[in-house]
């Protein structure tokens, strides 16, 4: 059974205070709601993030007609990718899911640029609707590539340590954190004039390659810091046991000297595996160590497809034992 935080407000990062209010009022807004006899719609949220295999490097071009396509009924809020100090990363705004939020995806908060590419996200959304016809979905998405969660191997493309200060003060937690604020914030995503509460559900998390690729030290950091920005990411969402499935990472070997992309991922997937096995509320999945390539960092878009059914699918059993 899920269990709602207890921490004194005084003990939460600063950032998770801030974050804690909008999500505040979407429960006093469930209660006002039906004490005026206005019956909300209940919608489940999942979150996206991680890396470049997170923000997704399909083609649009070779998405098979089925998911090559305006899902009316799965709602998404893409948080702006940038680099850390960026002051435009995390907007966005809720808009129907359709290809386009991969790679390059860019928002100003009042508009989406999609973009050529393709993540997880629609494949998430298919094969999770047709596992729970008639449930509401809707997906919180924050990825940047290149970015790693120890502040030693994320200078160049951002770092997710929520103590490391860039310029402005700005990382990609801080990111993520604006990305989750905004998105909580809305309480009509779909617009259809009924008033939505947004139930977070799962947490769905595709990085690590950036910590193997640095030094043997840094990856053996990997299980103490992915479990630190998960514990913080399940915090934002005020629920310290909701469900998390990790993609572990693989390697294409296509390294032009020694084949070995990620010198140290070993080490990475090692704790991955630690963390799947040590946290109750967790899974991971392995299925990306026979995908194909497009170059020698990203899966090809028949990767990201099976990927993310396979998310969809661990989700799914993980909140069933989470239900009983």
């Amino acid at each position: 059974m899920q269990k709602p935080l207890h921490f004194p407000s005084q003990k939460l990062p600063k950032t998770i205070r801030r974050l804690s209010l909008p999500l505040i009022a979407v429960f006093i807004f469930l209660l006002t709601g039906f004490a005026n006899g206005q019956k909300p719609d209940t919608i489940n949220v999942y979150y996206l993030g991680g890396q470049s295999n997170m923000e997704g490097y399909g083609y649009n071009t070779e998405l098979p007609d089925s998911l090559d396509k305006t899902f009316n009924d799965v709602w998404i809020f893409h948080g702006n990718p940038a680099d850390d100090g960026d002051t435009k990363g995390g907007r966005g705004i809720w808009k129907a899911l359709k290809p386009g939020h991969g790679a390059k995806f860019q928002s100003n908060g009042q508009q989406n640029q999609l973009s050529k590419r393709f993540g997880i996200e629609l494949s998430f959304a298919q094969y999770f609707k047709s596992m729970h016809t008639g449930e509401k979905i809707a997906l919180i998405k924050y990825a940047k590539g290149g970015s790693a969660i120890d502040s030693l191997a994320g200078t160049e493309f951002g770092c997710w340590e929520p103590k490391f200060r860039g310029e402005n003060g700005i990382n990609q937690y801080d990111h993520f954190l604006k990305t989750v604020k905004s998105a909580m914030a809305v309480n009509d995503i779909n617009n259809d004039g009924t008033k939505d509460v947004l139930i977070p559900r799962g947490i769905i998390w595709m990085q690590g390659e950036s910590d193997a690729d640095h030094t043997e030290a840094v990856a053996k950091e990997y299980y103490k810091n992915v479990k630190g920005i998960l514990e913080l990411i399940r915090a934002a969402f005020l629920n310290d046991d909701i469900p998390v499935v990790l993609g572990k990472i693989s390697d294409s070997w296509k390294d032009e000297e020694d084949g070995k992309v990620w010198d140290y991922g070993d080490l990475v997937q090692y704790a991955q595996e630690k963390y799947a096995r040590t946290d109750k509320n967790a899974a991971i999945v392995r299925t990306t160590r026979y995908y194909n390539y497009s170059d020698k960092w990203h899966y090809d878009s028949e990767g990201f497809i099976d990927l993310g059914k396979q998310f969809a699918d661990a989700i799914s059993k993980l909140n069933k034992q989470d239900l009983k």
